[in-house]
């Protein structure tokens, strides 16, 4: 299943066809289909009227009833790259420019191309890209390289409404593939994403529920204006945080400053765990939302990250700026919103927590979320997770609590590894992978 988009402003006729043959001077994209609008799943109708500017795009999407449509909450992607010559400043590059840059030139959307043209011409970001072409020569690197940049292609600049900020991306096969925390079916749902799902959970207790078959695939939320941006971008098979501090940082910082001096009416940033924290720190808080908590890792969401209400929040907040046809449809399950039932959500959360408290606190599906394999069996063979639950019995109501402890142990010395779960104290949360 790709995930890669049409570029803004791309020259390619629609309906052409020769549209998944390669050409003999092709790049990278020209082996992929024409991508159809809103991804695997149906995308919200804000972002399916918004982006149907051309007969390719103009397929019908099911709306929901209770989710009000507007061509005006998205703009058109089109529109920042007007002024942007595209052919003109490839002309303008060294033959070695050209070839380092090949996959930005391929598959970096416009929107976003016309602002980073500068920043991927320099020094720095030409270095990274050398190391990376001695990687792709020498090592497996995550994800595929036509995925690197498929968050700018889901999700381009104009369209942004929330920023969700991920770390190292996951560094086995069939995990990354260019969106933070998203896995592509039939990869399971990793610990911190189905921490989230519990945390969308609580917001929408009565009309959220996890993908299917307990997956993790996010391009929904992409295609409705939630960026996934990671703030390292590659990674070595196997070896959590093996690209840091090669320039991706300063890239992605980059991004996120865009997003902030572009976004005049105001996005969303959901900065979870210390590292997120600092790359917002420039954000303009009277213009944005900021929204921090602890990372959503087993270690610490315990903390305060289910308690935090930040898509339900994001969505109020949206509405004030945007109207109604401005929130986020937060669904991962086709055909479903979470604004089906609106009403009885917000009773149910008025009136206590929610249908959720049994899936956190206990229930049927309790290993689903607290235990099993929540390890990387082959990035982690040395780590052991006990989890501990202790029930207690309210007096008064007689309802049953479980409170859930995760100790991890580790066996030898221990490693500087950068997955979400071996993290064994706050102080090494900049060590986290998603």
């Amino acid at each position: 299943m790709s995930s890669l988009k049409r570029k803004a402003g791309s020259s390619s006729q629609p309906g052409s066809s020769d549209a998944k043959k390669p050409k003999q001077n092709g790049n990278i994209m020209s082996f992929f289909g024409a991508p159809k609008p809103g991804g695997p799943l149906n995308s919200s109708p804000t972002t399916t009227a918004t982006r149907s500017t051309t007969s390719s795009q103009s397929q019908s999407q099911p709306t929901n009833s209770n989710t009000a449509s507007s061509s005006s909450a998205i703009p058109d992607p089109a529109t920042v790259t007007r002024k942007f010559n595209k052919e003109k400043w490839v002309a303008s590059l060294t033959p070695e420019q050209r070839e380092l840059l090949q996959l930005e030139i391929d598959t970096l959307d416009e929107s976003w191309l016309a602002h980073l043209k500068e920043e991927i011409v320099t020094r720095e970001f030409l270095d990274l890209k050398r190391f990376l072409k001695r990687e792709w020569e020498t090592k497996t690197v995550f994800p595929p390289r036509e995925d690197v940049y498929s968050w700018s292609r889901h999700t381009p600049l104009p369209t942004v409404r929330v920023v969700i900020l991920g770390q190292d991306p996951y560094h086995n096969h069939n995990q990354a593939h260019g969106l933070s925390f998203s896995v592509r079916p039939p990869t399971p749902a990793p610990p911190s994403l189905r921490n989230i799902f519990i945390g969308l959970s609580r917001d929408y207790p009565t009309t959220f529920a996890p993908p299917p078959g307990k997956g993790g695939l996010l391009t929904p939320w992409a295609d409705r204006g939630v960026l996934l941006l990671n703030t390292c971008l590659t990674v070595r098979a196997h070896e959590a945080n093996s690209h840091s501090g090669k320039g991706w940082e300063k890239f992605t910082q980059r991004v996120i400053d865009l997003v902030n001096e572009r976004q005049k009416r105001g996005v969303v940033f959901m900065a979870w765990g210390a590292p997120a924290g600092k790359r917002v720190s420039r954000v303009d808080g009277k213009r944005h939302l900021v929204l921090r908590s602890v990372h959503p890792s087993p270690l610490s969401a315990h903390r305060g990250f289910f308690e935090g209400g930040h898509f339900r929040k994001a969505n109020e907040w949206l509405e004030t700026k945007y109207g109604r046809e401005g929130r986020v449809d937060w669904s991962l399950v086709e055909g479903r919103s979470v604004f089906d039932d609106a009403v009885e959500a917000n009773g149910k959360e008025e009136g206590g927590k929610g249908k959720d408290e049994k899936e956190v606190k206990g229930g049927d599906d309790d290993d689903e979320f607290e235990g099993g394999e929540i390890f990387d069996e082959e990035g982690l063979k040395e780590v052991e997770a006990v989890v501990e639950k202790v029930e207690t019995q309210e007096e008064d109501g007689g309802k049953e609590e479980m409170k859930t402890e995760l100790v991890v142990k580790k066996k030898g010395d221990e490693e500087e590894g950068g997955d979400e779960n071996a993290v064994p104290d706050e102080e090494r949360t900049d060590k986290m992978e998603e």
